[in-house]
């Protein structure tokens, strides 16, 4: 016990500002967490109708590259010591099947210059989107995660991503409430953006709003874990709210924190202006 203590004590003295990020986010949490979650009815078509909104028949090719690659990265982060799935990375989930599956066709049909996303963890969605971009031959990532919580989270953040496409990705650690604003300024326009951090309604409208007001016309955002809170509840109400589909999740093991041991997220195509 003393030598933990002396560990968090010491990583505070390191970086306070860090320490006081993960402070105020616990108590975020933890108020937001009290309140009776939202019930949403999922779209069971929801992957047809974001094709038809592509232009595109589903199935798509894209989806067979994905099936093809979502074991190979899965086995990789088990051969590198981690567990894989959700409360795998210290009490947050790695990206669900349906959810990096929805990314990946969004890369690969959109061949974005730009991807904005929160949240790495282990980078399962990371590394997805950075081999999507690969195979386009085009793009970059910016990441924004808080720093890690000791050297042993350290030693796992962004393992899935194992050396893919190293040119192709920026990883910013911080607050995103602090980093979020200025990188999209220095970015102008982005092409997507993916909300996968505090799943707070604060937090959740802080990161989509600012992030609208950056995205390119075509452009889609990605909100994971929309049940935990009322975030999505509020955008939606919103006058460009534009349309959402609500999308159900399969993790690879249930998570029994949920619902219905499974959980939504939603993708959202803005309405202009």
């Amino acid at each position: 016990m003393l030598a933990r203590n002396l560990e968090r004590l010491g990583r505070i003295a390191a970086d306070p500002g860090a320490a006081w990020t993960r402070f105020c986010t616990r108590l975020e949490a933890r108020r937001d967490y009290r309140r009776q979650p939202p019930v949403y009815r999922p779209d069971p078509d929801w992957e047809a109708r974001l094709h038809r909104r592509l232009g595109l028949a589903r199935p798509c090719a894209a989806a067979a590259e994905f099936a093809e690659l979502w074991p190979r990265v899965a086995a990789r982060v088990a051969e590198l010591g981690c567990r894989f799935g959700p409360q795998s990375y210290y009490g947050w989930n790695d990206g669900d099947p349906e959810l990096v599956r929805a990314v990946w066709c969004l890369v690969r049909h959109l061949r974005p210059a730009r991807v904005v996303e929160t949240g790495v963890a282990h980078g399962v969605t990371t590394r997805f989107i950075l081999e999507a971009m690969e195979r386009n031959g085009a793009g970059t990532l910016w990441s924004i995660d808080l720093p890690p919580n000791g050297p042993r989270a350290a030693a796992e953040i962004g393992i899935a991503v194992d050396g893919c496409a190293p040119g192709r990705w920026r990883l910013l650690q911080g607050s995103s409430r602090r980093l979020l604003p200025k990188l999209l300024e220095e970015l102008g326009t982005i092409d997507l953006f993916i909300h996968d951090s505090l799943h707070t309604e604060r937090h959740v409208r802080f990161e989509v709003e600012t992030a609208r007001r950056h995205l390119k016309p075509g452009g889609f955002i990605v909100v994971d874990d929309i049940d935990t809170n009322w975030g999505l509840h509020a955008l939606m109400a919103a006058p460009q709210a534009g349309r959402t589909l609500i999308c159900q999740s399969e993790p690879v093991v249930p998570d029994r924190r949920r619902f219905d041991d499974r959980g939504l997220f939603a993708i959202i195509e803005p309405a202009p202006g």
